[in-house]
C-alpha cells in the first residue's frame, strides 16, 4: 500500500523491506524470533522514518517465510522493479541479515547496483547509512558483516540437514504433507496415522491393479466415480497443500498419480524419505538421489496394504497391460504368461468362426514376425490346468500346516530339519568344494603351477562363488526358521490359498495371490511357478522329515 500520495520535494522515497524466514522460527530461539518478527521489524522501521526529516515511506515490502540465502523473493523483486522505475530511491532494513545472507549478491547490490541508481541504503541496527558512510564502513565493515551473515546461513542449513537426517533415520515423518491415505497424528506430528476414507481409496487402487486394470483405466474409474484426487482431497479438508507436480486447472486423477501410489512403500508401513536434496543452501532446486541413498525404515506406522499384495503389484507394473477396446481391464493372464523359448510375454488373441469365439494365447515375438514359434494354447485349457495346480497345492498346504503343528508339539527344532534338508546339504558340499579350491590356490602359486595374475583371477571367481552359496544356504535356513517361529499361515498367507478350494473358475485375484509366472513351451507343455515356491519346497522337506524320521521312529519304538 503506497503511503506517499502527497510527495514533498527533496525527500527520499523509502522502501521499508522486512523479511522473516522459517529458519529464524525453527532455529534462532524464541527471543530472537520475537525480535525478528514482521511486526517488530515494521514498528522499528516506521519509528526510524518518523525520526528523519528527509525520508518518507513509499511502500512496505514483506517477504514472510523466505530464506535469506538468495534473492529469489516476490516482494524483493517488486521492490527492485520500483527502484528501476525510479519510484524508490531509499531502502531501509532492520539489519543486513534481513536484507539477505548471500554476501556476494548483497555486496553487489549495496556497493554497485544501488549507487548506480542513486539509491540510499540504511541498515538500522548495523548503524550503516550509505549517505554518511566512510570508505572503511563501505569497503570493510559491510562486506565482513555480509560474510558473517552468509556463514550463518550456511551453518544453519547444515544443522537443519543434520537434524532432518537423524529424524529420517529414526523413522520420523518430516514431510510438510502426509501421503494420501494418511494424516499426521495430533499427538505426534512426526507420526503417520491412517485416514480411513483416503485409505479405502488406496486399497481400491491396489485391488483394481491386481484385477488387471491398467494405470489409465484406474484413473478413469476414479474420475468417473467423482473421487477427489490427492490435491483436491487435501484442499477439501482445509489443508494449504502445495505440490511439486504440475496440475491442471481442474485436477483429476492421472495414470502417473496412480503409479506413484502403487509404488510407494509407505503403504506397507515402511517410511521412505530423502529421495531428493537441494543443490546447495543458496539454490532451491532439488535433484533426485539414487535409490541406494534413500532412507528406508520399516514398521514405522500401520500399513494400509499387505506386503504380499504390494509385491504382486510391483511385478504387474513391469507388464502393465493395455485395456482392450471393449474392456477397461487387461487380459486375465497379463503379466503372468511367458514364452518358454524366447521369454517374451504371451498375447491374447480371439478367433471368431461361424459365430463361435475361441480365445488363445501366442508368443509375442512370433506375433511381431520375430524368430520364435507360436506356442499357442487355448485360454480355457490354460485356466483349467492352472486352477487344478493351485488347488492341488492348496490341499497340500493344509497338510503341511498340520505337520508343522505336530513338529512343534513334539518340540522338534528347526536345526534338525536343516540337517535333514538334502538341498541345503548339496549346497554345503558345493561350498566346501569351492572353498577347498580357493585355499589350494596358494600352494599352486607357491609351486609355480599358476602365475600371480591367474591366482588373483581364480581367487576372485572362487570367492564370489563361495559368497553366493553361503548366502543361499543362510537364506534356506532362514525360511525354515521363520516357518518354525511364525507358522505356515503367517509365511504364505494361507487364507488366500484356502479360498481356491471353493472356487470353480480361475479369476485374477486367485491368480495374483498364488502364481508367480506361467511358462508355455511347445506342445502346450506348461511350467507353473508358484509364489512362495521356496517355502513350498521346505514344507516338502518337513513332510518327508516327519514321515521318515518321526513316524517311522515312533512305529519302530512301538514294535520294539
Amino acid at each position: 500500500m503506497k503511503q506517499n500520495e502527497n510527495k514533498v520535494s527533496g525527500m527520499y522515497d523509502a522502501a521499508l523491506y522486512l523479511r522473516l524466514s522459517r529458519d529464524d522460527v525453527d532455529i534462532d530461539g524464541s527471543a530472537k524470533t520475537e525480535s525478528n518478527s514482521i511486526s517488530s521489524q515494521r514498528e522499528m522501521l516506521r519509528n526510524f522514518v518518523r525520526s528523519q526529516q528527509d525520508i518518507q515511506i513509499f511502500d512496505i515490502y514483506v517477504d514472510d517465510g523466505y530464506s535469506g540465502s538468495n534473492f529469489d523473493r516476490p516482494e524483493f523483486k517488486r521492490m527492485t522493479s520500483d527502484i528501476e522505475s525510479g519510484k524508490v530511491n531509499c531502502v531501509i532494513v532492520k539489519d543486513l541479515s534481513r536484507f539477505g545472507r548471500d554476501y556476494i549478491e548483497a555486496g553487489r547490490l549495496i556497493q554497485k547496483i544501488y549507487p548506480a541508481f542513486h539509491v540510499r541504503f540504511i541498515a538500522i541496527t548495523d548503524h550503516y547509512d550509505s549517505l554518511t558512510a566512510d570508505m572503511t564502513e563501505s569497503s570493510l565493515v559491510v562486506p565482513i558483516k555480509n560474510f558473517v551473515n552468509d556463514s550463518y546461513c550456511r551453518d544453519i542449513s547444515g544443522k537443519i540437514r543434520s537434524q532432518q537426517r537423524i529424524k529420517r533415520e529414526n523413522g520420523d515423518f518430516i514431510g510438510a504433507f502426509a501421503p494420501f491415505g494418511y494424516e499426521k497424528s495430533e499427538q505426534n506430528r512426526n507420526q503417520l496415522v491412517i485416514d480411513d476414507y483416503a485409505a479405502d481409496i488406496v486399497r481400491k487402487i491396489f485391488a483394481w491393479k491386481i484385477e488387471g486394470l491398467s494405470l489409465g483405466a484406474i484413473a478413469s474409474r476414479l474420475n468417473s466415480l467423482h473421487i477427489l484426487c490427492p490435491k483436491q482431497y487435501k484442499l477439501s479438508k482445509g489443508v494449504n497443500f502445495q505440490s511439486g507436480f504440475e496440475c491442471t486447472e481442474e485436477p483429476k486423477w492421472s495414470a502417473s498419480q496412480v503409479k506413484r501410489i502403487l509404488t510407494n512403500e509407505v503403504y506397507i508401513g515402511t517410511m521412505v524419505q530423502g529421495k531428493q536434496e537441494r543443490i546447495s543452501y543458496k539454490v532451491k532446486k532439488r535433484l533426485d538421489k539414487p535409490e541406494s541413498e534413500w532412507i528406508k525404515v520399516e514398521n514405522t506406522h500401520e500399513g494400509i496394504i499387505r506386503e504380499a499384495d504390494f509385491s504382486v503389484v510391483q511385478k504387474l507394473l513391469k507388464y502393465d497391460g493395455r485395456a482392450s477396446k471393449t474392456s477397461e481391464s487387461g487380459n486375465l493372464f497379463a503379466g503372468y504368461l511367458f514364452c518358454g523359448d524366447c521369454g517374451a510375454p504371451m498375447i491374447r488373441r480371439v478367433n471368431k468362426y461361424k459365430e463361435k469365439e475361441t480365445v488363445f494365447y501366442i508368443c509375442q515375438t512370433k506375433n511381431k514376425g520375430g524368430d520364435c514359434t507360436r506356442h499357442s494354447i487355448p485360454e480355457e485349457t490354460l485356466k483349467t490346468i492352472v486352477l487344478k495346480e493351485i488347488q492341488m497345492y492348496s490341499a497340500l498346504f493344509m497338510d503341511y500346516d498340520a505337520i508343522m503343528q505336530e513338529l512343534q508339539n513334539m518340540e522338534v527344532g528347526y536345526e534338525q530339519v536343516v540337517e535333514y534338508d538334502t538341498q541345503i546339504g548339496k549346497m554345503q558340499t558345493e561350498y566346501n568344494r569351492y572353498y577347498a579350491l580357493r585355499t589350494s590356490l596358494y600352494d599352486d602359486l607357491k609351486e609355480g603351477l599358476i602365475g600371480k595374475e591367474e591366482f588373483e583371477e581364480f581367487r576372485q571367481i572362487y570367492g564370489e562363488k563361495c559368497d553366493q552359496l553361503q548366502q543361499s544356504i543362510e537364506g534356506q535356513k532362514q525360511i525354515i526358521k521363520n516357518m518354525f517361529q511364525s507358522g505356515v499361515a503367517a509365511t504364505v498367507q494361507i487364507e488366500d490359498w484356502k479360498k481356491s478350494l471353493e472356487i470353480k473358475e480361475l479369476d485374477r485375484n486367485l491368480l495374483a495371490s498364488s502364481i508367480d509366472r506361467i511358462v508355455v513351451y511347445e506342445n502346450k507343455h506348461l511350467e507353473v511357478v508358484l509364489r512362495y515356491q521356496n517355502v513350498i519346497d521346505k514344507m516338502k522337506v518337513m513332510c518327508e522329515f516327519f514321515t521318515k524320521e518321526v513316524l517311522d521312529n515312533k512305529q519302530f519304538r512301538e514294535v520294539g
